[in-house]
This record gives C-alpha cells, structure tokens and sequence, in this order.
C-alpha cells in the first residue's frame, strides 16, 4: 500500500514537471500578446486610439470562448491530444496574428489574438490536470509547480518580444507574434510526453460517488465566493496589466521599458507558486486570498503615487504576487467543491466565467485610460478587492459559526 502511495507522489509529480515546461514554454505566447497587442494595436489604428487594447481584448475572448470547447474535446480525445491540439492552435495564432501586421489589418490582428487566446484556453487546464492527477494533500503544490513554469514564460516571451520585434522591419511587431509559432510547435513535443490515466489516481476514491447538478455545486457558497475572487483577481491583473504598456510608453519611457515592465509583473505573477502551495497548506487558502487582494491594493497605491518608472514597474510587481495568491488560492478552493465525476463541466464553466470577466476588463482598460488616464484605473481596484475581502471574511466567519455549533 505504501508503495502504491509512494508510486501515486511520483507519478504526480512528473505529470506537474511536465505541464509546468508546457507552461514556460507555450505560456510564453501570453506575454507576447500582452506586451505587444495594445502597442500593435496602436501602431495599426488611425487617429482613434481608443480601440487600441480590442486586440488585448480578443486574447482573452479567445480564452473565454475556447473555455468549454476545451473541455467538452478533452472528454472525447483525453488530455494529453487535447494540450497538444492547443498548442497548435496557439501557433496557428500567431501566424495569423503575423500575416495581419504585413496586411496593416487592425481586425485580422484582433482574429489572430482570438485564437492565440483559443489555444491559451487549453493552457488554462493545466493547472486542474495537475490537481485531477494528485493526492488530496498534494494538489496545491501541483497546481504551484504547473504555474511555477510562468516564471520561465516571463523571461522567454519578453525576451522574444524584445529580439524579434523588428526582425520583420518595416512591418513592426511581426517578427514577434511569428515567434508564437515556434512556442506552440515546441509546446505540442513536450505535451506529448504526459501520462495522464483518464481518472487521476486520488479520485478513485469517490469514482463512486454520482455527480451531482452543476447548479448544486456552483451554487455552495465557498464556489461562489472563489469564483468571485478569483475572477476579481484576474480581471483586475488583465484591467491594470493592459493598460500600463500604454500608459508607460505614454509618459516618454520605451517600448523596450514597457516590455521590461510587464517581464517583471509575468514573473511576480507565477515566482511565488514555488511556495503559494505550502502556504496554502500551512494557513489555509481564505487566507492566501486574502493576503493576494490587500496586494491588489498595494498596487493601486504604489500606482498613484506618481508616474516614475520604478513606480510602475513596483506596481507590476505587486500586481503579479496579488494575482497569484489570489488566483491559485481560489483555484484551491474550487477545486474542493467538486468530486471527479463532476470536474469537467465544472472547470469549464468556472473558465468560461473567469475569462469573459478578464476580457471585458481588458477592453474596458483602453476605453478608461484613453477617457480618464492610468490613475483611474488604479483607483478601480479599491473598491473591487474591497468587495471580495467582505464576501471572504463573511465565508470564513460563517465556517466558524457552524464548526463552533
């Protein structure tokens, strides 16, 4: 029995070893797309810049829209061929996206974004494979270890972005969005080499339990209060996220500034995973979450404090560290709502949820910093994480209620 435990731990592992290199490198495309769709966006549009983060936009619809296809595909053809179909979706993105900056085509580049976002949406299952393949005590630290491969994905992409940018010159930024191709080629190799049995092994334990309604599960109220912060905490990193290439570039710093900016935040977003899973462990995920929001605010202060580099790129980072706390802190959560049997329509629609959320703060971005500047969009994360900190702490004192009675 011990052995069979001891096999369970490893084979663990590797499956999170794995999805966390698939993570760094097909990851990598989102840094691209983030740093660059706003600035492309940009450089293709007319004299109404207002539109500028639509193609930003588009990533995350793809995301949005590719949530449930995602899932309802890797039903029929299991994980593994389902990753790697969206890495080669992925390329197939940035080819796209590519073709439309030598066409100078605003709207085939939001398209090209779209299905970047498409097959970023498979990408957004990693994290639940890892915790579908694990022991009950080692699900945080495989979800920490799958977006620990984001670390990676901060310095790849940006780097890329940076090396790439003008290779195609005149045509600027395609060289950059062509390089996505080579990510979700070398992306699909490495997925191929998962394990996945078509249960994890840690669920057998309630292979016999029936599943239950999806709105029985989506309506518990610890599943309503992380969705709600962890969709809070997402938007709010793709709301301000956005924005701050534009705003950077907008108060005289580079483009290569600008990029440097959102390096730093992608690596503040995924370098704590190496320890958000034994914090979780040790202090419970209320708290971890609770801790990402106040972070939240954190930025937002730092943010109007003043217009220097080291201010935005200090908000990044705190933008980053809050993000993952409160997003892998919500997904540990989630993921103990539901029982095996259930996990399929239940991350699929918890997805599809969280990344509509995500796009329309990611479109709002632009229309806010072109109408009201980047102070505004700091002053919108207040009262948002303020909200989410109240419906945790109600959470957290009705749990004691009830264990006290």
């Amino acid at each position: 029995m011990t052995e069979t435990r001891g096999d369970l731990y490893r084979e663990a592992k590797r499956t999170a070893l794995v999805l966390a290199a698939a993570q760094a490198v097909v990851g990598s495309a989102a840094p691209v797309a983030i740093s660059m769709g706003g600035l492309a966006g940009f450089y293709l549009l007319g004299s109404d810049k207002s539109l500028a983060t639509a193609p930003v936009t588009g990533f995350n619809v793809g995301i949005a829209l590719g949530a449930l296809p995602a899932a309802a595909l890797m039903r029929v053809i299991g994980r593994r061929n389902g990753f790697m179909s969206g890495a080669l979706v992925t390329a197939a993105g940035g080819f796209v996206s590519a073709l439309a900056l030598f066409q100078m085509n605003f709207w085939l580049f939001a398209i090209g974004l779209l299905v970047v976002g498409c097959g970023n949406s498979f990408l957004q299952q990693y994290r639940f494979a890892a915790a579908d393949n694990a022991p009950a005590d080692f699900k945080p630290r495989a979800i920490s270890w799958v977006l620990g491969g984001g670390v990676f994905a901060a310095i790849i992409g940006p780097q890329m972005v940076i090396h790439t940018r003008e290779l195609f010159a005149p045509v600027m930024f395609a060289g950059a969005f062509a390089s996505i191709i080579l990510l979700g080629a070398v992306g699909a190799i490495i997925l191929s080499f998962l394990r996945l049995p078509r249960e994890a092994p840690a669920a057998q334990l309630d292979d016999h339990v029936p599943a239950r309604p999806l709105s029985t599960i989506i309506t518990q109220p610890r599943f309503l209060v992380a969705l709600v912060c962890g969709v809070a905490s997402y938007a709010l990193m793709s709301f301000v996220m956005t924005g701050a290439p534009l705003a950077m570039v907008g108060c005289g710093f580079s483009e290569d500034e600008a990029t440097l900016g959102i390096s730093w935040h992608v690596m503040a977003m995924f370098a704590p995973s190496f320890i958000t899973g034994r914090l979780i462990a040790r202090f419970g995920a209320e708290s971890i979450v609770a801790v990402g929001l106040l972070l939240l605010i954190g930025c937002a202060a730092v943010a109007l404090s003043g217009i220097a580099l080291w201010q935005f790129w200090t908000a990044l980072i705190l933008l980053g560290v809050g993000w993952n706390f409160g997003f892998i802190g919500a997904t540990s959560m989630v993921a103990g709502c539901y029982h095996s049997s259930e996990k399929n329509a239940v991350q699929g629609v918890h997805d599809f949820l969280l990344f509509s959320t995500t796009a329309f703060a990611s479109l709002m971005s632009g229309q806010v910093y072109n109408a009201y500047g980047w102070d505004m969009l700091a002053w919108i994360v207040v009262p948002v994480a303020l909200t989410c900190l109240v419906a945790l702490g109600i959470l957290t004192l009705s749990a004691r209620a009830r264990q006290a009675a």
